[in-house]
C-alpha cells in the first residue's frame, strides 16, 4: 500500500465516523443523559493505583505534529523506554523511529500495515501503556483496544466526540481496571497550576464562578489540506457545538472541584451564525475553489453555560474561525476575589489597590505550585507551549513511576469532552438545558478536590 493511499484511507474512514456525529448527538434526549441506568461493568477507578513501574514501556499511535512532539517530550523524561510506533504513513513512523534512536534507545518496532494494525501492536506484552495522537475519531476505539489488552491508554484531546463513546471510555477503564488519562496539557501550565494552588489555599474565597475558552485562529490550518486539515474541517462542516471544549474547560474545572465535591449538572448552548471559513476560503483562494464550497455548519463563535450540582456557573466558548488573539480566558472568580488569563491579572480584596488589577506574577514567590518550582525550568527548555507538555509528560511518568493515582481520571476525560456532543444537542433543541451524565456514579460526592504535588 502507498503512503499516499493509506493516509488517504485512514482520513477517510475517520471522515465516516465523524458523519454520523450529529445524528448520534442531535438523537439523545436530555432525559437519557443521566447516569442512573448505566450499571457499572466493574469498580471505580477513581483514584486508581497501579503498581510502581521502574520503566514505563511506551507505545505510539500517531506520530504526527503532535505525536511527534509527546514522543519528543517523553524520551526526555527518566524511565521511560519506547517500545513501539504506529502511524498508518510509514515516513512518520521512520521519523520518530529515528527520535528514539538518537536518544539513545534501541529502536522500536514500527506498525504501518494500515489504519487497525494498531490492534497488533496492542498485542505486544511488553507494553504499559499506549500514547494516542490521531484523529478525534480514533481515539476511543484505539484506547478500549489498549485497555482491553492490558495497556493504560493516554490519549490526545477531546478523549472522545460522543456520549456513547464518553461511556465506552469509563465502562472499559471499569471493566480493565486500567488507566485512561485525557492528555489535556493546558491543566499543566504555569499560570493554570498556580491558580490552583491560589483556590486550594482559600485566596479567592468560595468559589463561585469560572470561564475556559478556546479562541484560536485555525483558519489557515483548517483549509490547508494538510495535517490537521485533512480531517478536523470536517467537524466544522458536519457538526455545531463546542468542538473543543477541554483546553479552557480542564483546568477550571480542577479548581472547581468537578468531579471530586461537585460536578457539571447541565449545560445551555448557542452558537453564531457560521461565517468566517467561507468568507477566508473565498477570499484567499477564490469562489470557485473546492474550500469554498461546503456549507460550514458549525457557528463561528458557541457559547455553553454550565451548571454545577453545588449551583457554580461555568461559561466556555469557542471560536476557531475568525481572526482573534489566542485566548483560553482561565477565569476564576470567588467571594474574595478574582483572576483572569490574556493577560494574566489579579484582584485580592484587602491586597490588590482600589479597583485595579495587578499581574499574576506578584504572586509568584507565595503561590507559584511546587511542580513549576521543581521543573519549570527545565520544562522551559524541552516543552512545547512555554513547558506545559513536559510538565504534563514528567508528571505522568513520575505517578507511574511511584505507584500514585493519576492527576487526571477517566471520569475527566468523559466529563470534559461530553460538553462537545451536549452542546451541540442543545443548540440542535433551541438551546434547551441538556443533562450531563454523572459518569462517576456518585463517587463525586466523597472524593476530595485534587491537590496535584509536586
Amino acid at each position: 500500500m502507498s503512503n499516499q493511499a493509506s493516509r488517504r484511507d485512514f482520513i477517510k474512514s475517520a471522515a465516516g465516523v465523524g458523519a454520523t456525529v450529529a445524528l448520534a448527538t442531535s438523537a439523545v434526549p436530555a432525559s437519557a443523559q443521566r447516569a442512573a441506568s448505566r450499571r457499572a461493568q466493574g469498580k471505580s477507578v477513581m483514584d486508581l493505583v497501579v503498581p510502581a513501574m521502574p520503566t514505563v514501556r511506551l507505545g505510539f499511535i500517531g506520530v504526527g505534529g503532535r505525536g511527534s512532539g509527546l514522543l519528543s517530550n517523553f524520551l526526555k523524561i527518566e524511565g521511560v523506554a519506547v517500545k513501539a510506533i504506529c502511524d498508518v504513513r510509514p515516513a512518520h513512523a521512520d521519523r520518530a523511529k529515528g527520535m528514539v534512536v538518537a536518544a539513545g534507545q534501541s529502536a522500536p518496532e514500527t506498525y504501518t500495515l494500515g489504519n487497525t494494525d494498531f490492534k497488533r501492536m496492542c498485542r505486544r506484552r511488553d507494553l504499559d501503556a499506549i500514547v494516542i495522537a490521531t484523529p478525534w475519531e480514533w481515539h476511543v476505539p484505539m484506547a478500549v483496544e489498549a485497555m482491553n489488552a492490558g495497556q493504560h491508554a493516554f490519549i490526545e484531546v477531546p478523549a472522545a466526540v460522543t456520549l456513547e463513546e464518553c461511556w465506552q471510555l469509563v465502562d472499559t477503564a471499569e471493566k480493565t481496571q486500567r488507566h485512561c488519562m485525557m492528555l489535556e496539557n493546558c491543566c499543566y501550565g504555569e499560570a493554570e497550576l498556580m491558580v490552583l494552588n491560589m483556590a486550594r489555599q482559600g485566596l479567592f474565597g468560595e468559589l463561585l464562578h469560572a470561564e475556559g475558552a478556546y479562541l484560536h485562529d485555525l483558519r489557515g490550518l483548517l483549509l490547508s489540506g494538510q495535517g490537521e486539515g485533512l480531517w478536523r474541517t470536517q467537524h466544522s462542516i458536519k457538526r455545531n457545538g463546542n468542538l473543543y471544549p477541554t483546553h479552557g474547560l480542564g483546568p477550571i474545572a480542577q479548581v472547581l472541584g468537578i468531579n471530586r465535591s461537585d460536578r457539571f449538572d447541565y449545560v445551555v448552548s448557542m452558537s453564531s451564525p457560521a461565517r468566517g471559513l467561507s468568507l477566508y476560503a473565498q477570499e484567499k483562494f477564490g469562489a470557485n475553489d473546492p474550500r469554498a464550497k461546503p456549507i460550514y455548519k458549525n457557528g463561528d463563535m458557541n457559547t455553553s453555560l454550565i451548571k454545577t450540582s453545588l449551583g457554580r456557573t461555568i461559561m466556555v466558548q469557542h471560536d476557531t474561525e475568525n481572526p482573534h488573539p489566542y485566548d483560553r480566558i482561565n477565569l476564576v472568580q470567588g467571594t474574595k476575589g478574582v483572576v483572569r488569563g490574556y493577560p494574566d491579572r489579579i484582584h485580592i480584596e484587602g491586597r490588590t489597590k482600589g479597583e485595579d488589577w495587578e499581574p499574576l506574577g506578584n504572586y509568584r514567590n507565595e503561590f507559584g505550585h511546587p511542580l513549576w518550582t521543581k521543573i519549570g525550568e527545565l520544562a522551559k527548555q524541552h516543552g512545547g507551549h512555554g513547558g506545559m507538555d513536559f510538565v504534563m509528560c514528567w508528571r505522568l511518568i513520575h505517578c507511574l513511576r511511584n505507584g500514585l493515582p493519576l492527576d487526571q481520571s477517566v471520569y475527566d476525560a468523559a466529563a470534559w469532552s461530553a460538553i462537545g456532543p451536549l452542546s451541540e444537542w442543545s443548540v440542535a433543541h433551541g438551546s434547551r438545558p441538556a443533562a450531563c451524565p454523572d459518569f462517576t456514579r456518585g463517587a463525586w460526592k466523597k472524593t476530595a478536590p485534587l491537590l496535584i504535588q509536586a
